[in-house]
This record gives C-alpha cells, sequence and structure tokens, in this order.
C-alpha cells in the first residue's frame, strides 16, 4: 500500500504544477504569509498549552480533593501520547488526501471538542478518555504545521520561520500553566484546571475559524492537479501574478534532484525519519518531563525543583528564537549534528552537577539545544519528503515519536530511582548520539534556502 501510494505520488510530472510552485517561491514574504504564520503560530500555541497542561495536572490529580491512583495517572499521563500517536498518520494522511489547510482545521476541532470534554468531566475514567481524544489533534497540529509552512513560506526564510513559530507557541507551557495557577483553587466556582482547559479549547476554535480565512498551499493543489484551484490561491501570494517572469527567478542550481522523487530514495528517507522520531522522546521529551524528578533525587525541595523545572520550560522559546537568525545559514545536517552533540555534553554534564544554579544552567541550556534539534528535525522531514507525500509521512514519522513517548517516563522513572541520574543521562546519550550517527552517514541534504520538491 505505502508502495502504490509513492508510485501513484510520483506518475508525472506536471509542467504547469512545477510553475506555480516556482512561482510561490519566487513571491516576497507579504501581509498574507505573515497572517498564515500568526495564524499557525495561535494554532501551536494551543497544541503545546494542551501537552504541558498535562504535566501539571499530573501534579493536581495526585492530591485531594481530584486523587487518582497511581494506575489512573499513570494511564492519564499516557493517554495524550497514545492519542497523538492515532492521530498524527490519520491527519497526516488527510493532509494529503484533503488539503493541509482542512487537516489543521479538523485537528484543532478534535483539540476543542476533547478539551471541552475534559473540562466537563467528573471522573478519572472520563477525563482520560477526553484527553486521548485530545491526543488525536495534539499529535496531528506540529507535522501539519511544518508542511504547510514548508509549502508556502519562501525558501531562503523557510527555517528561520519555522523556528519563529515554535518559539513564540512555546509560550503556550508557561502561559497555560499561569492561567491555571492564577485561577485555582477555584474561579466564578470553577477549579482552575476547568478554566485552564476550557482556555484551550476556546483557542483552538479561534484558531481553526481564523484557517478559514486563509488559502490552501497552491503547492499541494498544483501537486494534487487542481491547477485552477491553485492559480486562484497563487494569486493571494503578492507578486506571484507574472508566470514565465516569477518562474525564470528560480536559480537552476535550486532546481530538485532527480531523487527527490524517486520512490526507493523517499521509503529510505521516510524510514530514517521514523528512526529519529522514535530516538527523539528519549531527550526532547524525557528531559523536560524527568528534570524537576532529577533534582529531587540530588535532595533539593520540592520547592526548588519545581522554580528549576519551571524556568528550564523558558529554554525552549529561547532556543527556537534565537536560532531564526542563523538556521537557514547552517547546513540542516551540520545543525541536527552538532544539537545532538551539545545535548550529549549537556545531560552527562547535568548528571554531574550539584548545585542549584550550575543545574539550571545547564537544564535552560539543554532544553534550549533539544528544542532546536526538534525544530530543525521538523524543518529537515518537511523537505526531505515531496510535496504528493509531506503531510502523511512526516505525520506517520511524527506519530511514531508520540508512541515511544509513552514509554519514556515508563522507563526513565524507574531507572533515577533504581539507577540514580548517570544511568538515565546515559541512555538519552547514547539516544542522541545515534541520532547524529544516522543524520551523519545517511541522511539526505536538506534544502535550507532552496525550493522543496
Amino acid at each position: 500500500m505505502l508502495r502504490r501510494a509513492e508510485e501513484k505520488g510520483f506518475s508525472s510530472a506536471d509542467p504547469a504544477a512545477a510553475t506555480i510552485a516556482e512561482r510561490l517561491d519566487a513571491a516576497p514574504f507579504c501581509r498574507l504569509r505573515l497572517a498564515i504564520l500568526c495564524v499557525v503560530t495561535l494554532a501551536l500555541f494551543a497544541d503545546i498549552a494542551e501537552v504541558a497542561l498535562g504535566n501539571a495536572l499530573g501534579a493536581v490529580f495526585q492530591a485531594p480533593p481530584q486523587s487518582m491512583t497511581r494506575t489512573e495517572l499513570s494511564v492519564f499521563l499516557a493517554a495524550i501520547f497514545a492519542g497523538g500517536a492515532a492521530g498524527a498518520p490519520f491527519f497526516g494522511l488527510l493532509g494529503d488526501r484533503t488539503g493541509r489547510r482542512l487537516a489543521l482545521q479538523l485537528a484543532l476541532l478534535v483539540i476543542a471538542g476533547g478539551s471541552l470534554g475534559a473540562a466537563a468531566s467528573d471522573s478519572p475514567v472520563v477525563l482520560i478518555a477526553f484527553r486521548f481524544l485530545s491526543g488525536l489533534g495534539i499529535g496531528a497540529c506540529p507535522p501539519l504545521i511544518a508542511a504547510y509552512l514548508a509549502d508556502v513560506m519562501p525558501p531562503r526564510w523557510r527555517g528561520a520561520i519555522i523556528c519563529v513559530c515554535a518559539g513564540l507557541a512555546f509560550l503556550g507551557a508557561p502561559g497555560i500553566i499561569f492561567l491555571m495557577r492564577a485561577t485555582s483553587p477555584s474561579f466564578l466556582g470553577l477549579e482552575g484546571w476547568r478554566w485552564a482547559l476550557g482556555s484551550g479549547s476556546v483557542l483552538a476554535v479561534i484558531a481553526a475559524g481564523l484557517l478559514q480565512l486563509l488559502p490552501e498551499s497552491p503547492r499541494w493543489l498544483a501537486a494534487a492537479g487542481r491547477i485552477a484551484e491553485a492559480e486562484a490561491a497563487l494569486l493571494r501570494f503578492r507578486g506571484a501574478r507574472s508566470g514565465a517572469a516569477m518562474a525564470s527567478a528560480a536559480s537552476p542550481l535550486q532546481a530538485a534532484r532527480p531523487d527527490d522523487s524517486d520512490p526507493t530514495s523517499v521509503r529510505r528517507r521516510f524510514l530514517l525519519l521514523c528512526t529519529l522520531y522514535a530516538l527523539s522522546p528519549w531527550a526532547t521529551i524525557g528531559f523536560l518531563l524527568m528534570s524537576g524528578a532529577v533534582m529531587l533525587k540530588k535532595h533539593f525541595s520540592v520547592g526548588d525543583s519545581v522554580v528549576a523545572a519551571g524556568l528550564i520550560m523558558f529554554g525552549p522559546v529561547i532556543g527556537n528564537l534565537l536560532m531564526a537568525f542563523v538556521i537557514d545559514r547552517i547546513d540542516r545536517k551540520a545543525s541536527l549534528v552538532a544539537t545532538a552533540l551539545a545535548m550529549t555534553v549537556l545531560g552527562l554534564s547535568f548528571a554531574a552537577a550539584t548545585d542549584f544554579l550550575p543545574l539550571v544552567t545547564i537544564g535552560v541550556a539543554f532544553a534550549f539545544c533539544s528544542a532546536i534539534y526538534a525544530s530543525v528535525l521538523g524543518i529537515y522531514a518537511a523537505e526531505i519528503i515531496p510535496t504528493a507525500l509531506r503531510s502523511s509521512r512526516t505525520a506517520l514519522a511524527w506519530g511514531i515519536g508520540r508512541f515511544v513517548s509513552i514509554f519514556v517516563p515508563l522507563v526513565f522513572f524507574p531507572l533515577l530511582h533504581l539507577f540514580g541520574p548517570w544511568a538515565m543521562f546515559g541512555l538519552i546519550a547514547a539516544a542522541v548520539g545515534l541520532s547524529a550517527l544516522l543524520v551523519i552517514t545517511v541522511g539526505p541534504q536538506g534544502r535550507s534556502r532552496r525550493p522543496v520538491a
């Protein structure tokens, strides 16, 4: 089935579709592109806020009056990742079949429904079920957003724009937690955690509604053979109106390579992405999830551990926003390898450190690098998979990462308590080290500052 889909996606090269893609790439960064960036950033903000809220609720439900059993709490924490593992491939396939915008809208509405249901839930079983429902959409949003931005943004700024989107969206994590704190223990008769879930639902609905005002990706429409619709969507991008003149603006050096549309090559790239996404959560999810627990293991107070975990959460915001200035000047493979090696060194340093200030500093630096790694991996994935399959393949690889994320706390908690921080960070170092080796040895070149296939 995978082979048939790939062969169908590459059965012909439509000159009209290629011209539309070239004209889109040659168009300047206009108000429409700024609007797209703002709307998808809001969508990703809602997505990240929901994930961060799950971690905060894990602490809330350990104490009365919302106490969960240890089993219920474990299932609750895993539900959102399980939903993401199932939802990402489904919505990713939808993104290749019906368009990026519609698939993203539906994913956001699923998040809104799940969050609203969770906010109104009155039992752990119902809450867990609605968190799984939210997870279906939450798992799909990041790869769909990356695919949409890769489709419509100018090649020379693609990486910077995606990093800005991720950096601003990561503010959703502290934002939703501060909201829950401000409305706790109750506000207008409702507990703070219900207000936070309800607010997440409202943000998702607003983002879905605003997406309706934006065009579908002209690149995807052209690849799907819907040339007239692609032309109409293209007219909304200022400066993309002229045909031959704009098409000639693309340099021959920027043309797609012959293997970009070869089914065998694309299958190898897809398998590489699946492996990289399976390895990624051990560092990018594991560290943020476990940093507070590691601080407790090092005999810091609960208060100090919470403060440290909160400060570390600003690492992704800082990392993505600073990386936006240089990401398109550095080869994607070099960025992935450099950040993977930096995480290895910083992780082992965190295991060795014993004082509060060095631990927080190293923790922020690790989160800084892990966020850059995750963003560059998302950009790299969108660039090395061609338009016809970009949404479904990148979302499926992302979904594998969500599935692996279910097991990260199940492995790390006993590993930390039985063998200490060195064992946990040794596993993190092994995962990111293997990732770097794979990128170096078998990873194709990214498309930094060049059009995507």
